[in-house]
């Protein structure tokens, strides 16, 4: 047998064709110069370094366009260190700039001893999930570029790559109306999709495919390939109860959250350590979380199956992207069947603002702020010593630059 050093080039380029991410094959061009030079320096269905600019025609009157970014979240671990959890912005490839996982926001400033650049090889690294933002360019016709970025589109947005050529990406999101639009890259508008039965919450991109859940749990998955344009298929009829829905990959299965909410005091939230609560509101309201159910979708029986325990796994629920991971990956102190998510309040003005992060124990049913379960905050933020202390490499090979 040969040595894995010399391995026929058609075999190396057959497993490079079935990484399911771009650290793995950064991380298996990176073994020896001759897998390195087997395949090419990127994955053959990778994405665009940059995504060129969207038109906004049938989604949006109040911009120029729309700037589409791609962010990574990834579990980093250094063994036998705990994990840490962080979500790159990769809009420059040579670059990457620090989010918080569960919202949209840049972590900034970075503590001082945090360093420029991170060597992969020296961590366990594993791709949680992905994550893609629509941002609002405002024309400025004296300005020195085509315009500036404003606002972030407040939907989460679903991505797949297209299978046939020419390549390119299809992005799935909801509009305003609660409808579900669509834009296939290249074209000149999106096209709103006129099924409303109910306002749609969430959407998602598993396994080359689209899937939506609406407010009464419904889902459908869309057939972009169909003669008649865009065709709708129903995949699990609705589920009432819970007042908004999740969609979650989690573990090869699609998984359905249901949040359940109530209205009441700011204050009672629990949430306030370590979060700036804006003095100037005396009293808010404020929509509280008070359980989670959670399902599987069953796409033969087209229904959803409530799940009676997520055994050792968690998921979260962020702003803009849903995932998981099993606590196996985790901190030793975490354990499984838990939910963690960012919670909201809205101020008197209508604006959203989160004050902070909650954990919910599926098996007891309590809440509460992530600060009072041991472990889950340490997964966030501030990062952990060991990559403070990273030493830096010059070899362009296997470093994130931040």
């Amino acid at each position: 047998m040969s040595e894995w050093s010399q391995l026929p080039r058609e075999l190396l380029d057959l497993i490079a064709r079935h990484l399911s991410s771009d650290t793995d094959f950064l991380r298996f061009r990176s073994v020896c110069s001759s897998w390195r030079f087997s395949v090419p320096d990127k994955p053959h269905n990778s994405y665009p370094s940059r995504f060129p600019v969207i038109p906004n025609d049938g989604i949006s009157d109040t911009s120029w366009g729309f700037k589409l970014s791609r962010r990574t979240i990834y579990l980093l671990r250094s063994p036998p260190s705990n994990a840490w959890i962080l979500k790159l912005d990769s809009e420059n490839p040579h670059r990457f700039h620090l989010v918080h996982p569960l919202s949209r926001s840049h972590l900034k400033p970075l503590p001082l001893t945090f360093p420029k650049l991170l060597d992969i090889s020296r961590y366990h690294i594993h791709e949680l999930g992905q994550e893609y933002t629509l941002q609002y360019i405002n024309y400025r016709p004296l300005a020195s570029s085509i315009g500036e970025a404003g606002n972030l589109y407040m939907e989460k947005v679903a991505l797949c790559l297209e299978k046939h050529p020419p390549l390119g990406f299809v992005i799935l999101t909801i509009h305003v109306s609660g409808k579900l639009v669509i834009y296939r890259s290249g074209a000149s508008k999106w096209t709103v999709i006129n099924d409303l039965s109910s306002p749609y919450d969430d959407v998602i991109a598993k396994d080359g495919r689209f899937y939506a859940v609406d407010s009464t749990g419904r889902a459908v998955t869309l057939n972009l390939d169909s003669a008649a344009g865009i065709d709708l298929t129903v995949v699990a009829h609705p589920v009432f109860g819970g007042d908004k829905k999740f969609l979650v990959e989690s573990c090869g299965e699609l998984l359905m959250v249901d949040k359940y909410l109530t209205m009441g005091p700011g204050d009672d939230l629990g949430y306030s350590e370590g979060f700036e609560f804006y003095e100037e509101f005396d009293c808010f309201m404020s929509e509280r979380t008070l359980k989670f159910k959670v399902y599987k979708l069953d796409e033969e029986g087209q229904k959803w199956v409530e799940v009676a325990s997520l055994k050792d796994r968690i998921l979260f629920l962020g702003e803009n992207c849903t995932f998981s991971a099993l606590v196996s990956e985790l901190n030793s102190e975490c354990r499984g069947n838990r939910i963690v998510f960012a919670d909201y309040y809205r101020e008197g003005d209508g604006v959203w603002k989160i004050p902070g992060i909650g954990v919910s124990n599926l098996e007891s049913g309590s809440i509460g702020p992530i600060n009072s379960y041991i472990g889950y905050s340490e997964l966030f933020w501030p990062p952990p010593s060991w990559i403070s202390s990273a030493s830096q490499i010059e070899d362009g090979m296997n470093q994130l630059s931040i």
